[in-house]
């Protein structure tokens, strides 16, 4: 919360700057302009004089332009605003004022407070960095070249959007590649492959890896990208698993011999525990779920801080199948903790084994008429948590919103995160009979409307230029109307605004010698 209220205050004291900067570079070429017209050489106080008449003899047409012009300015940078924010997401102004006027009003930089919590330890910034997650990789996502491109053959459209790809890249280079891959001319290859944007200079660029020596990343990148089944990726993935897991053991007895081997030797747990849980998913998409099931048991006891790839995710997804409900259990009893991250998985399992219970022989109207019994009240109480956790998904499993391939990242809490989970959980749902009665009607007694989340909310200037715009707009409109009537208007505030400046002059030219002032207005 505190966190909250300071970016709140470092945002208010941004905009309040921001708007009145704007105000007075408008006024300031205002004045500008009557000085260039004036150019008169006289005391301060018979300048301010001069402008006092000048503004006296002013006509409407002046205010209708001057007003107008104030509108046509304001337009401009409404408009470019709003493209601005369509395409990127964000406000111009705002992003301006957060890198230039941030560290100038006090803010707190954010790289600098992310490397002073840095050296806390690395355990300490994993945890901080998982926590803080917004975005993260889908433990149940296709293969691109078995799976999503067969999309892309049927209908000729690509199922993954480009910050999709670009994410899955970011993590290809954080997962498979360390500072000294340029020792070795096969891992050199492959770091650069992984930048690669175009699919089949990647795929090349694999496959000259593998001329030079056997490379498990090389193996990876063909598995997912060039098989065009499950079976050739399961070949691949295990060629991949013998290279790796030389390379594994070869780092393993070196990684204390200084950071550089500590480094290749976190690269190489990362390759090898990605190989093996994308063999488990081979497995389970060829339909041998019960031997995908001891892989990833395997997995977790071998590595059992590695959380970041999820894996008891893709567990509970297989375990399911098996309508294994007891594991099930099992599984969430350790890892549906408060501690760690939630996700749609966790909370919508729970809620289906609670339904399990009660689901078949429940009936809306026999519960309204002699109430919800305690395992009844359980699994209300499982799924309005949840639907708390994330709206969207009960419009996916309940079949009033049509399924789409999930894409290879989600948002947590979001639209996506549904989609990922009713794609592979769907089925399970309707295997319980009757859950997916009672999951309607909890949630359609419960939840009426589904936020949009994440809603893209206007910024601030935005609605300010907006705000300025039509203000200024309807200036000039009732000025052309009303000249006479504005007029008098406009004057009496130009009078009011200049009174205090002019009264300033006064005391000044009171105080100061006539000589001195005078020497001064020659300068």
């Amino acid at each position: 919360m505190a966190e909250a209220g300071t970016g709140f205050l470092e945002q208010l004291k941004s905009c309040i700057v921001w708007s009145w900067t704007y105000l007075w570079t408008v006024w300031f070429f205002i004045v500008l302009f009557l000085v260039y017209i004036l150019r008169v050489p006289l005391k301060i106080n018979d300048n301010l004089s001069t402008v006092s008449m000048f503004l006296n003899t002013l006509t409407p047409k002046f205010y209708v332009a001057l007003t107008g012009t104030s509108s046509l300015i304001s337009g401009l940078i409404l408009i470019f605003e709003w493209w601005y924010f369509r395409k990127y997401g964000t406000s111009f102004i705002e992003q301006v004022s957060v890198s230039h006027l941030r560290p100038l009003l006090g803010g707190v930089d954010n790289n600098s407070s992310n490397n002073s919590n840095s050296s806390n330890g690395d355990s300490d910034s994993n945890r901080q960095s998982v926590s803080e997650c917004k975005v993260w990789r889908n433990p149940l996502n296709l293969f691109r070249g078995a799976e999503y491109n067969r999309y892309t053959w049927v209908t000729g459209r690509e199922p993954l959007t480009y910050y999709d790809m670009n994410l899955s890249a970011q993590d290809h280079q954080t997962f498979f590649t360390c500072d000294s891959d340029h020792l070795r001319p096969a891992d050199a290859i492959m770091q650069k492959a992984w930048r690669e944007r175009n699919p089949q200079a990647r795929i090349s660029a694999a496959h000259e890896a593998l001329e030079i020596n056997e490379c498990a990343t090389a193996y990876i990148l063909l598995a997912e990208e060039e098989a065009t089944t499950i079976a050739e990726a399961e070949k691949l993935f295990k060629q991949a698993l013998k290279a790796g897991d030389g390379c594994y053991r070869r780092s393993q007895q070196l990684q204390h011999h200084g950071s550089q081997y500590e480094a290749q030797h976190r690269r190489d747990t990362n390759v090898l525990v990605y190989i093996k849980r994308r063999l488990a998913m081979c497995a389970r998409r060829l339909g041998r779920t019960r031997e995908a099931v001891k892989m990833m048991r395997d997995l977790m006891k071998e590595f059992p801080l590695l959380s970041m790839f999820n894996i008891h995710e893709n567990l509970l997804e297989a375990l399911l199948e098996l309508q294994a409900y007891a594991d099930v259990q099992a599984v969430l009893a350790k890892y549906d903790d408060i501690s760690l991250p939630k996700s749609a998985t966790i909370c919508y399992t729970a809620a289906l084994l609670k339904a399990r219970a009660v689901s078949d022989k429940f009936s809306p109207e026999a519960a309204s008429r002699r109430g919800l019994s305690t395992a009844e009240m359980n699994a209300v109480e499982a799924i309005h948590r949840a639907v708390e956790f994330n709206p969207h998904v009960p419009k996916y499993l309940l079949e009033m919103k049509s399924l789409i391939l999930p894409p290879e990242h989600i948002l947590k809490r979001g639209d996506s995160e549904a989609i990922a989970y009713a794609f592979f959980h769907l089925a399970h749902w309707k295997r319980v009979e009757g859950a997916l009665n009672l999951l309607h009607c909890t949630w359609e007694g419960t939840f009426h409307e589904v936020s949009v989340y994440p809603k893209k909310e206007l910024p601030f200037f935005i609605l300010f230029t907006a705000g300025l715009c039509s203000f200024t707009a309807m200036l000039a409109l009732l000025t052309h109307q009303f000249p006479e009537l504005m007029g008098v208007f406009a004057k009496a505030f130009l009078s009011t605004l200049f009174a205090p400046l002019n009264f300033v002059m006064e005391k000044v030219e009171s105080i100061l010698p006539s000589s001195l002032w005078h020497q001064l207005t020659r300068i």
